[in-house]
């Protein structure tokens, strides 16, 4: 079973799963990065370009807790680029001194609840990593509106080079890649909503619906109808 709530820490999300006895796990891409925990571990999930899916039974049958943070603004709290963590799963003591993430996981261990322990977590990082840089969040905001890449360049006065290199660090990917994934979660909202297929292609931006399932089946490894359940 999975639940979320909104965060304390600005933009992000609070989430936690339990073996529910069905489904796949299935994590499809949505420009975040997460900070996880598991069965005492703590671990980051990086940004993704395509569908992840568990590869070990104990990924399903463990419970997990996680803090997903806005795009662009983990690798802040981390201090690692976006993208040497694109498309990967990684224990914290990977990128953090492993004394610091044993006192770390003991605190989220004991806490009430694991997902709470997370966010204190999280919160006092931010805190000592002082104001989050505001491009990212124009980043997203442009290229969610539907915005091209160029415009979007321009507009944050940038050169397409520029925003590419920034986006790698942000994202772990460029900026084209981000236009793709955020469209994609766009869709998937409007599609859960009960909007035909071929309006929500029309709203979204896709040329038609052939398009819209062409960029579903590439992004998540699955037809549309599939991933919502049909």
């Amino acid at each position: 079973m999975y639940a979320e709530r909104a965060s304390r820490l600005t933009g992000a999300v609070v989430w936690t799963s339990t073996p529910s006895g069905s489904g796949s796990g299935l994590v499809l891409p949505d420009g975040c990065m997460d900070l996880l925990w598991s069965e005492g571990r703590l671990m980051v999930a990086g940004p993704d370009t395509r569908a992840y899916v568990p590869g070990r039974a104990e990924d399903l049958s463990a419970r997990w807790a996680g803090v997903r943070f806005f795009p662009g603004t983990a690798p802040t709290f981390l201090g690692v680029p976006a993208h040497e963590l694109r498309d990967r799963r990684v224990d914290l003591a990977d990128l953090w001194p492993a004394a610091r993430v044993r006192r770390l996981a003991a605190r989220v261990n004991a806490a009430p609840d694991p997902a709470l322990g997370l966010e204190e977590l999280a919160l006092e990082r931010a805190a000592e990593s002082g104001p989050p840089d505001p491009l990212p969040g124009r980043v997203v905001a442009a290229l969610d509106a539907g915005r091209p890449v160029a415009g979007t360049a321009d507009e944050l006065g940038l050169s397409a080079r520029q925003l590419h290199r920034r986006s790698l660090t942000a994202f772990g990917y460029g900026p084209k890649t981000l236009a793709r994934v955020l469209r994609l979660q766009r869709a998937l909202a409007l599609a859960r909503g009960g909007v035909p297929f071929a309006d929500t292609a029309a709203r979204t931006g896709y040329a038609d619906q052939a398009h819209l399932a062409r960029e579903v089946r590439e992004l998540a490894g699955r037809p549309l109808g599939q991933l919502l359940g049909g």
